[in-house]
């Protein structure tokens, strides 16, 4: 275990390795389930060892959550990449991306959206990965802006709005109250741009 602890430690990777390790734990039995000594015995460490890489559990925590904004946000792009270049449709598109992913990583992304991680301030890394769904789907609504597409409403606000229906159906979802989630997103998305006139 020993040998095992320093070859990741000054390899660079025991860092990596914990936060692998800590997503496994609350993929498989939720967010309440992940503590630092939890993870230390997955990982084959000693206890101490996470405290070189994180001060505490919400360091670590929100080292999960950034993980998991960083995959939202490839798997996001991976589908505007194959959507058709309107702005309009490729919104849509990230919106069937963003429930989908959520349903597909349920505890990850509730402990995502943990109202404990709200304050971003605290975690700059997180901030950062967090931030950038939203700077795409606010480009995107920008050019729509841009080019005379939407009515009644700015790009921040339209951008909350889009949000809000993801989240909402996301989080209905995972609670068992939705089903069917990718096209309530892509009939939600598409019925909100249509009433901008986007569509």
């Amino acid at each position: 275990m020993v040998k095992a602890e320093s070859a990741w430690h000054y390899g660079g990777d025991l860092k990596a390795a914990l936060v692998s390790a800590a997503r496994a734990i609350v993929e498989r039995d939720g967010p309440e389930a992940l503590t630092l000594r939890g993870v230390a015995a997955a990982t084959g460490v000693s206890a101490m060892a996470p405290y070189h890489h994180f001060k505490d559990r919400a360091a670590l925590v929100a080292a999960v959550a950034a993980e998991g904004f960083a995959q939202l946000y490839s798997e996001k792009m991976a589908a505007l990449s194959t959507a058709p270049g309107d702005p309009a449709r490729r919104i849509v598109a990230g919106s069937i991306a963003y429930v989908r992913f959520a349903a597909e990583h349920p505890a990850l992304y509730r402990l995502m959206k943990s109202p404990a991680l709200a304050d971003r301030a605290a975690h700059p890394e997180l901030a950062r990965a967090a931030a950038r769904p939203g700077e795409s789907l606010a480009a995107m609504l920008a050019e729509l802006a841009a080019a005379g597409r939407l009515r009644g409403t700015d790009p921040a606000q339209a951008g909350q709005i889009i949000w809000a229906l993801v989240h909402g159906i996301a989080t209905l979802a995972n609670d068992a109250y939705l089903a069917d989630v990718e096209t309530l997103a892509a009939d939600g998305a598409a019925a909100l741009l249509a009433g901008w006139g986007a569509l």
